[in-house]
C-alpha cells in the first residue's frame, strides 16, 4: 500500500520541523533559524509535503525577483521518504505556483550528482551559469 502524501503551496510549518528536515537533507545540525520569517519576506512561495501522520517530509522554497524569474532553493525530502516521487512533485507544484504568479522562468542551481533529477525527472534544461563565492 502506498502512503498518501499531501502537498500545500505556502503550507504551514513550524520553524523547528523545517530546521530538522533541512539538517537531515543537507547534513548539518538543526539550527534556530526563523524559517517562517525568511520565506515570508523573501519568497514567492514554498511547497510543503506531509505524510499521513502530518510529519513534514518534504519542502521546496521558491524565491523570486518580484517579476518574471523564480528560483528553487532548499529542495529537500526526509531520508525515509526519498525515491518515492515526493521531490519531483514538490518541484512540479513549485513550477505551478510560479507560473500562476506570472513568472516566465524557473531557475535552479544544483550539484552534478543531482543532474538526473533536475534535468531528466523535472524537465529543466541545462544552461550556462556563473558563481562567485562570497
Amino acid at each position: 500500500m502506498t502512503e498518501t502524501i499531501t502537498y500545500a503551496w505556502r503550507g504551514d510549518f513550524a520553524n523547528a520541523e523545517l530546521a530538522t528536515l533541512h539538517a537531515q537533507g543537507f547534513g548539518h545540525p538543526p539550527g534556530d533559524e526563523d524559517w517562517r520569517a525568511r520565506v515570508v519576506r523573501h519568497s514567492l512561495g514554498w511547497v510543503c509535503a506531509r505524510d499521513e501522520s502530518g510529519e513534514l517530509v518534504g519542502f521546496v522554497n521558491v524565491a523570486w525577483d518580484g517579476g518574471g524569474h523564480a528560483f528553487l532553493l532548499d529542495t529537500v525530502v526526509s531520508p525515509g521518504h526519498r525515491r518515492s516521487g515526493i521531490a519531483t512533485r514538490l518541484v512540479a507544484l513549485a513550477a505551478d505556483g510560479a507560473r500562476a504568479a506570472g513568472c516566465e522562468w524557473l531557475h535552479v542551481d544544483f550539484e552534478d550528482h543531482l543532474r538526473g533529477f533536475y534535468v531528466d525527472a523535472c524537465g529543466f534544461r541545462p544552461t550556462a551559469a556563473g558563481l562567485i563565492a562570497l
